[in-house]
């Protein structure tokens, strides 16, 4: 049977649940279990896809196509399997799911309550995330409780938890609270109370934690982890400190050398060879390296919150990590570049337009792709970022100067972007403007080969095919690729049928790297194997910015031997 081990957190959210069970399942991994991870949020909405970025973060897309938590995506660069929908379910699919059994009568009439009902279908979610594969289950899996540990949304999810312990006997499972140690400088000491008061929370519930871990900016010295344990009931040794670090893959190893996936096997009474992180060890030594660094302006709509673009933050450092260079991200708004121009680019070795929806900051990333197109700087979109290459391209080079998308000017003379149903269309003018109301299951999501034509970058980047995730509503508009080519617009990658334009480039004659992709390749972009895009994204970037130094100091020479003959003149 599959045993667990579930995370719970208290005091404040944000402490780092996701990664802790991340890190957490790369040590059981390293030591030869078969792990997965699940996430169980307490908020209502079924699934994120339709939540702001602002008030969620990013929405990591699973090879099954499901709409997740963004911690999905730390578990997958951690543990090496992949998530699916299961991973991952909300307090609003339970009660979605409870109640759907009771108007079919599953419950035989009897009063539909959160105890037993809700909670027993929490488990029974749980228990259907412990699948890997078809046939296979995970002999660990780690749950994440979503919240913290007194939010009233969480309580059927801790219940739960209790009660499988109870029915799942000795060595079956383990508890283990985050939990924050602050530090008050006004005091000049860490702070244990909170973390006291956290656990006497849990244990009130029924759960008692086999093992804590600090979180704090700072090591905890040991006499703080010692007064822990005596408040909390937890031997000293599974007192854990869990300090703020450079990077968050610097984490494994820390929770390693203070054993905490021994004391996580000794509580599922498991015996196994000491865990082995000769992987990890190699990345962290690349990113401690003293590298030359790399500039990449991210030029989007949601840089005000930086976990809106986590997984693309994580697959350039781990491109950075495989090209060895130093990854230096500046997030520039794009309705800044629409007020202030182009200037914030300049100094930049590479442009990177992301994914997004919604018409506010277009112009903005428009006008930065046309400055990377006609400056030869490296250019990577994605998903909205490739669609608007597409209208820039038409309206610069093509000569179709009111080109758009369908979500931005429904009334567009040049839909260059559209909604396939928009293509029931005459000469590429729109006939149908129809648009699907309902913004939950409209889009084309998950995992889907590409085919990629030969003599193009793309081809030099995959080969002749690829697989990459997709999240997104509109499309490259068929009816106008003939004319879109005509003027020098490449098409180096399409759907395996080739009904959809899936990547597109622009001549290396004209341009040393521009590409856009209307896949998500971030969502697959591991530390340990970095993704082919990336990587040469990342070249190409390096390349950039060694030119621009070498011509910067022949200009230099050039101004020096001036001045020499001026001044043989006096």
């Amino acid at each position: 049977m599959t045993k667990f081990v579930f995370i719970t957190g208290g005091v404040v959210s944000s402490l780092g649940k996701g990664i802790a069970a991340a890190s957490l399942g790369t040590l059981l991994e390293s030591r030869g279990l078969k792990v997965t991870i699940i996430k169980m949020d307490p908020y209502l909405n079924v699934d994120p896809g339709t939540m702001s970025p602002f008030q969620h973060g990013e929405v990591f897309v699973t090879e099954d196509g499901a709409e997740t938590d963004l911690d999905l995506g730390h578990y997958e660069r951690f543990i090496e399997t992949r998530m699916r929908k299961i991973n991952n379910f909300t307090t609003g699919q339970i009660y979605d799911s409870v109640l759907r059994k009771e108007r079919k009568g599953d419950y035989l009439g009897k009063t539909v309550q959160v105890i037993p009902h809700i909670t027993n279908e929490i488990q029974d979610f749980i228990f259907r995330g412990t699948q890997i594969g078809e046939r296979d289950r995970a002999q660990v899996a780690i749950v994440e409780v979503g919240g913290t540990v007194g939010d009233i949304e969480s309580l059927p999810f801790l219940e739960a938890i209790r009660q499988m312990a109870l029915r799942l006997g000795k060595g079956m499972t383990c508890f283990v609270h985050l939990t924050l140690v602050p530090f008050l400088a006004s005091a000049g000491e860490l702070k244990t109370k909170p973390t006291q008061h956290s656990v006497q929370r849990l244990r009130e519930i029924g759960i008692v934690p086999n093992l804590i871990l600090c979180r704090a900016d700072r090591p905890i010295p040991k006499d703080e982890c010692e007064k822990i344990s005596l408040f909390s009931n937890v031997q000293k040794e599974a007192v854990i400190s869990a300090y703020d670090v450079d990077s968050i893959y610097e984490i494994p190893r820390i929770l390693f050398e203070q054993g905490v996936d021994e004391i996580i096997c000794q509580s599922l009474d498991l015996s196994l060879p000491s865990a082995n992180l000769t992987i990890w060890d190699s990345l962290l030594n690349k990113l401690t390296l003293p590298l030359k660094p790399v500039k990449i302006a991210m030029v989007g709509k949601y840089v005000d919150l930086k976990e809106s673009y986590k997984s693309l933050s994580e697959a350039l450092i781990h491109a950075g990590i495989h090209s060895e260079v130093k990854i230096v991200v500046e997030y520039i708004d794009s309705e800044s570049i629409e007020v202030d121009g182009v200037e914030r680019l300049v100094d930049c070795d590479a442009i990177l337009v992301p994914g997004g929806f919604g018409s506010r900051g277009i112009e903005g990333k428009i006008s930065s792709i046309k400055y990377a197109r006609e400056s030869g700087t490296p250019f990577l979109g994605i998903c909205l970022g490739m669609q608007l290459a597409v209208i820039e391209f038409a309206r610069n080079v093509a000569d179709m100067p009111k080109a758009n998308s369908t979500e931005f000017d429904p009334e567009t003379s040049f839909p260059v972007v559209a909604l396939v149903t928009d293509w029931l269309t005459k000469d590429g003018n729109i006939e149908n403007r129809s648009f699907l109301s309902d913004k939950g299951g409209t889009m084309r999501l998950g995992s889907q080969h590409v085919k990629i034509f030969k003599s193009t970058l793309s081809h030099k980047i995959y080969g002749d095919f690829t697989k990459e995730r997709h999240r997104h509503r509109y499309e490259f508009n068929n009816l106008l690729k003939s004319k879109l080519q005509d003027a020098g617009l490449i098409i180096s990658g399409e759907t395996e049928n080739g009904n959809l334009v899936e990547i597109v480039e622009v001549s290396s004659q004209n341009h040393p790297w521009f590409v856009g992709v209307q896949f998500h390749p971030e969502f697959s972009s591991t530390p340990k194997n970095g993704h082919p895009l990336f990587k040469s994204f990342i070249d190409a970037s390096l390349s950039f910015s060694n030119s621009r130094i070498e011509s910067s100091n022949s200009d230099n020479y050039s101004n020096l031997d001036k001045g020499i003959h001026e001044t043989s003149r006096f």
